[in-house]
Parts: C-alpha cells; sequence; structure tokens
C-alpha cells in the first residue's frame, strides 16, 4: 500500500508540474507571441510533456529462461535493415567467406521505426555479469563473463494491443523474409567466452547430395526421407510425437559420414549445432544446451561409441546425479524424453566406426530412426568422384577402375587423395588404379600369410597328434612285450 500510495502522489506531482509549466507558459508568450502562434506552441508542449507520462517500454530479452527468446532474434535481424544515418555508433563484422557486410547497433543506439502511424523507439541493451562454478576435473573454482542482451521497444500505450498483436508478428515475418533472402548457415559449438553456451562461425561447407559419393538408390532415399520429415509437421502433432528425427551414420573411417552431415544441412537449409560430449559436465548442462538450440536445426554427436564413457542406467552400484555426471538415461531422456519436445523441426545425427559398440538403447526407433550404412567406395560412387575432381563423364580407363574395386575395398576419401595428386586426366586414373592394385596386392599377401599362418598351425596339430599316437604305440608295444614274459597267452 505505501508503494502504490508513493507511486500515485508521484504521478499527481509531475501532472502538476506540467499543468503549471504550461499555465505559465500560456501566460508568458500571450505577451509577445499572436494568438495562432501561442496555441500551437501550447498545443505541441502538451502533447510532448503528455507523451512522457504515456510512454510504454517492453523489454526483450535474449533468452527466455534455458530457451533462445525468438522475438529477440527476429528484432536483431529486423533491425539490421532499419539503420538510419542518424545512428552514431554501429558494430561492422564480416565472417571469413561471407559475402554481406553485417550491421547491428551498438549498446546504448536508438532504432526510430513507424508502423500504422504509431512512433515506435528500439534500444539495445547489453550488461556483463560473472558466474563461477566449480572444476570438476582440476578441483577448484572458474568464474566466467556472461553478456546479457536485450531490446528495449518503447512506444505509446494506447497502441499496446496494436503493438503486441500486429506489430511483433509484422517483425517476425519481416525478418524470416529477410533471412531467406541472405541465408546463411551457421555452425554451432560450444565455448567458453560466451559463458559455455553456444558460439558460432558461417558453415560453408560445398558438400551437397550432387557430389556426395553414395549410392544412387540410397541418396535418393535419404532425400525423400528428408523431404518428407519436413513437410508433416501436422502429422507429427496429430500423432503425439515430437518433430523430430534421428539418424545413425556408421562404418569404415573416410567413407564420408562427416560430409553427408554437411550436405544434410545444405539440403534442409538447416543450421548444425555440433554437441561435443566431453565439454558437459551434467544432465542439467545438457538440458540447457539443447533447449538452446534453435528449430530448423541438425544436433550432431560424432564417434559416440567413444566421445565419453556414459555410466549404464542398470548399473546398480551408481547412483546418478544430474549436477554432477553426464549419464546415459540423461542423454536418452534428450533424445526421445519429455526434453525432447522442446524445439520442432530438428534433426538429430549420431556417427560411429562401429556400431556394435553402442549401447542398444540408444539404437532403437524413436530414437535413432534411421540407420545409414556408409561403405567402401562403389563404381557408382567412383563415377561421381571423377566427375567432381576431373570433370569425366567417360573414358576407357574407367572401366578398369571400376573392375578393380569390385575386388578390393577403397574409401571415397582414399580415391579423392588419389585424384587430386593430379591434374593431367590420364596420369590421375593411372594414379587411382596403381593405388587400388598395391591394395589389392597387399591383401593377397595378407591372405596369403593368414593361410601359411593356418597351414603351419594344422601342421604343428598334426605334428602334435602323430607325437602322441607314436608314444601311444610305444607304451602299447612295451606291455605286450611285459605280458609276453609273464606267461600271458
Amino acid at each position: 500500500m505505501t508503494s502504490i500510495l508513493s507511486a500515485y502522489t508521484s504521478v499527481a506531482a509531475l501532472l502538476m508540474l506540467v499543468r503549471t509549466v504550461l499555465n505559465e507558459l500560456q501566460t508568458m508568450t500571450g505577451k509577445f507571441l499572436p494568438q495562432k502562434i501561442r496555441e500551437n506552441l501550447v498545443s505541441v508542449l502538451g502533447e510532448l510533456f503528455g507523451s512522457l507520462c504515456s510512454q510504454m517500454t517492453i523489454l526483450i530479452n535474449e533468452y527466455n529462461g534455458l530457451s533462445v527468446n525468438e522475438i529477440y532474434q527476429a528484432s536483431e535481424t529486423y533491425l539490421s535493415s532499419r539503420i538510419t544515418p542518424s545512428i552514431n555508433e554501429l558494430k561492422v563484422f564480416k565472417a571469413q567467406r561471407e559475402k554481406n557486410i553485417s550491421v547491428t547497433i551498438n549498446k546504448g543506439e536508438k532504432v526510430f521505426d513507424i508502423f500504422e502511424g504509431i512512433q515506435l523507439v528500439w534500444e539495445f541493451v547489453s550488461t556483463e555479469t560473472q558466474k563461477s562454478h566449480f572444476d570438476y576435473d582440476n578441483y577448484s573454482h572458474t568464474s566466467e563473463t556472461t553478456e546479457n542482451r536485450s531490446f528495449r521497444l518503447t512506444f505509446n500505450k494506447r497502441y499496446k494491443e496494436v503493438v503486441l498483436r500486429a506489430y511483433l508478428p509484422y517483425v517476425v515475418e519481416r525478418s524470416k523474409a529477410f533471412k531467406e533472402e541472405n541465408k546463411v548457415l551457421k555452425l554451432h559449438s560450444l565455448g567458453s567466452l560466451n559463458g559455455g553456451l553456444w558460439g558460432s562461425i558461417n558453415l560453408d561447407h560445398p558438400s551437397t547430395f550432387e557430389t556426395m559419393a553414395l549410392d544412387p538408390e540410397l541418396k535418393k532415399e535419404l532425400m525423400d526421407d528428408l523431404d518428407r520429415f519436413v513437410r508433416r509437421r501436422d502429422f507429427y502433432r496429430r500423432v503425439g510425437k515430437a518433430w523430430k528425427r534421428g539418424y545413425l551414420l556408421y562404418g569404415p573411417p573416410g567413407t564420408g559420414k562427416s560430409s553427408l552431415i554437411a550436405a544434410m544441412a545444405n539440403y534442409l537449409k538447416f543450421d548444425i549445432y555440433d554437441l561435443e560430449l566431453k565439454g558437459i559436465r551434467s544432465n542439467a548442462d545438457l538440458r540447457k544446451l539443447v533447449v538452446s538450440t534453435a528449430n530448423r536445426s541438425i544436433l550432431v554427436i560424432e564417434d559416440i561409441d567413444c566421445s565419453i564413457e556414459l555410466q549404464n542406467r542398470q548399473n546398480g552400484s551408481y547412483k546418478e546425479n544430474e549436477f554432477t555426471f553426464l549419464t546415459l538415461s540423461g542423454l536418452l531422456n534428450f533424445i526421445d524424453g519429455l526434453w525432447s519436445s522442446c524445439g520442432d523441426e530438428r534433426i538429430i545425427v549420431f556417427t560411429t566406426n562401429y556400431k556394435e559398440r553402442i549401447d542398444p538403447a540408444l539404437l532403437r526407433p524413436g530414437r535413432m530412426d534411421k540407420h545409414i550404412h556408409m561403405s567402401y567406395c562403389t563404381p557408382s560412387g567412383f563415377k561421381i568422384l571423377a566427375s567432381n575432381y576431373l570433370g569425366l563423364k567417360s573414358h576407357p580407363f574407367l572401366t578398369h577402375i571400376e573392375e578393380l574395386m569390385k575386388e578390393v575395398e577403397v574409401t571415397p576419401a582414399e580415391v579423392a587423395e588419389e585424384l587430386m595428386k593430379h591434374e593431367n586426366v590420364d596420369i590421375a586414373l593411372k594414379g587411382v588404379a596403381a593405388f587400388i592394385e598395391r591394395k589389392k596386392l597387399m591383401k593377397c599377401n595378407d591372405t596369403n600369410a593368414d593361410k601359411r599362418k593356418d597351414i603351419d598351425e594344422e601342421e604343428e596339430e598334426s605334428e602334435e597328434f602323430r607325437g602322441k599316437c607314436d608314444g601311444k604305440v610305444g607304451k602299447n608295444k612295451r606291455k605286450t612285450a611285459k605280458k609276453g614274459k609273464g606267461g600271458w597267452s
């Protein structure tokens, strides 16, 4: 009650001051100015002082709890297209290999906007806070500086409903259109400079489905699966499932798992979040990171079989503590538990060289919905590589190399490395053939060595067996001779 009375008293005093000022001005100007000018001046000053008493401010923070505030992101994009000469200080940056220069307002700067005759003022606000935590690896306390960013939107309070119901949705739609026109994919990773949250760089990976040395049928199957996923929002909601899909990419090193992820991102225009489990201390930290990822993104955990030793849910001697350890159940809950529904249109990708080493609980449908085997280079895959690296559609030597590939296992990465060694087409193809023939010879030598080893082991076993047999024969002869001396018949 005291606070209310105090506020009322302040407002009443301000109104009395405004009225007194206006009356004094009217008296003073009446002596020197004509009546028409005097009325206009008093009217302008009245609107000015009246507006100061009727302003409303909306605070748009970068984060809403743990999740990213989409209105903040939309506002940031929208305001970059509203830069005017009246702004005194800007932040300008350009990432490597990015075409356009990004411009944003600096701390304390304001942007003026008009919507349906309403005047609005945007202001960028930034503060820094110190956050301390205990480092369990080094058993010491460390501190990190976190930047808290927000926008202040100020307008006349009588337009509140218009701003909330029409203007802010307009800002969101305009930002979406602007992003589509100037779409730059981002690769997000964990960083210590931003309080352990996501940091990002531009994703300028050239890999596409057209350049991937994949079997054509597998490629079409995967592209169809992705297309079906992105257009089924209503279907996922109707059947009661989170709008996400999991992919397991498995196969030998060098078969293109990382390149396929980049191709998926370029195809869908999705950002990539590279989640390094070794950098996460607990289940709580994992939830914080997952919730802060944006929609329409691919979350990647590479080499899931060896990235971290997760505590098994069924280990009775271990008591899980979500604040001190990252556990298997915590990871499962992020994939398909309650926390998996915090976001739409997300893809989760695991990669591994050894599928058999992964806990089966991670691999069932609903977690990893589609398993994709990244195999060795096939003849059809080699044709794609030859076209990419040498611009070849046909060549007499291609058939010979394709026949060799049917006999020897080589990865696309190995073939690509050989193709890059020479610009001359004939020399490059001969280099690929020679490389495969060397691998074939090594394989034959290894096979012969294994056969010789098997033969030697068989001979050793045979000699040992004959030795035992000879021993038994000699023993029986001695028994027979002994029986003869005793008069046995």
